[in-house]
């Protein structure tokens, strides 16, 4: 490992898991823990640091000088690559969807010296075309192509260190799902006898069963992707999540993020009340992190 990443990775906190005390959970004998990997820094949180971990490894030991990605404007891919960017000394640019603006998280992506190139959707879904990390057409040498949502095999691997770091026996383990990489990595690296449930956050994400199969190394019938609970689509809402979230808040103090925890929390509970999930099981959720993303909701709360 790069020395630059352990001592970056030195200054973050730890990953714990903690119990969701809520009387509905004891009610129907389920308990309940989230992997706190939003804890891990204020900035790289959740999943996006497991992913970048070895991605970012793979492109020092190349003596990569700049990375280009692409995610839409309040991506909390961009912004954790941006930082980190920053702080490694890479150079760093985003191909962002939509036309030109500001926000907070392009904001921020600007201070930490991303260049920001505005796309088409059509563009943008071009470049999903491009799935490995010298893939881009007109990659020039030093620079490092990362694919939407940090989609490359390397990620796997940091997704793995994180499920093996958990110390209990559980049934079921559960995780949002953009790209599906994050599934992969739980999938490839949980135990065999445990259950795994993704929770797409895209409206028709049935596509994410193929894409989450071709990253695996061998097959495995442990898992499975909900599409039940997108709530509209990709950084779409509506009231009845708001009101879920800020209940969840104020009953256990842990804030989560709307564009994925919080729809796959709501979806456990919703399964927990219909019985699709048996009494007494011990659940873990993976909280995947990306809180700043909720600043986009104070602009329009409908789109992403």
């Amino acid at each position: 490992m790069h020395e630059q990443l352990l001592e970056l990775e030195r200054s973050f906190n730890r990953s714990v898991l903690t119990q969701v005390e809520d009387p509905f959970l004891a009610a129907h004998d389920i308990q309940l823990f989230l992997k706190r990997d939003d804890l891990l820094h204020s900035v790289i949180s959740g999943n996006k640091w497991r992913k970048l971990k070895y991605i970012l490894n793979h492109a020092l030991s190349l003596n990569v000088q700049k990375i280009i990605s692409m995610g839409g404007p309040f991506s909390n891919h961009l912004h954790a690559l941006a930082y980190v960017g920053k702080k490694l000394g890479l150079a760093t640019e985003g191909f962002i969807r939509g036309e030109p603006h500001a926000n907070p998280t392009l904001d921020d992506l600007t201070d930490w010296g991303m260049k920001l190139t505005f796309i088409s959707r059509s563009d943008y879904r071009e470049l999903r075309n491009y799935a490995e990390w010298n893939a881009l057409p007109g990659l020039k040498q030093g620079e490092y192509w990362l694919p939407e949502g940090g989609a490359l095999k390397w990620a796997l691997q940091g997704v793995a260190e994180s499920i093996a770091k958990i110390d209990q026996a559980y049934d079921m383990i559960c995780v949002p799902c953009g790209t599906g990489t994050t599934l992969a990595g739980v999938v490839e690296s949980a135990p065999l006898t445990v259950r795994i449930m993704g929770f797409s956050a895209l409206k028709g994400g049935h596509f994410l069963v193929d894409d989450v199969t071709k990253r695996l190394s061998v097959p495995r019938s442990n898992w499975r992707v909900n599409t039940d609970y997108h709530f509209g689509g990709f950084a779409k809402t509506t009231q009845e999540l708001t009101d879920f979230m800020s209940a969840f808040t104020a009953s256990n103090g842990i804030e989560l993020d709307r564009v994925y925890t919080a729809k796959m929390i709501f979806g456990l509970y919703d399964l927990i009340k219909k019985r699709n999930i048996s009494p007494g099981q011990k659940i873990i959720a993976i909280h995947t992190g990306g809180i700043q993303g909720n600043r986009g909701f104070t602009v329009d709360a409908t789109t992403n």
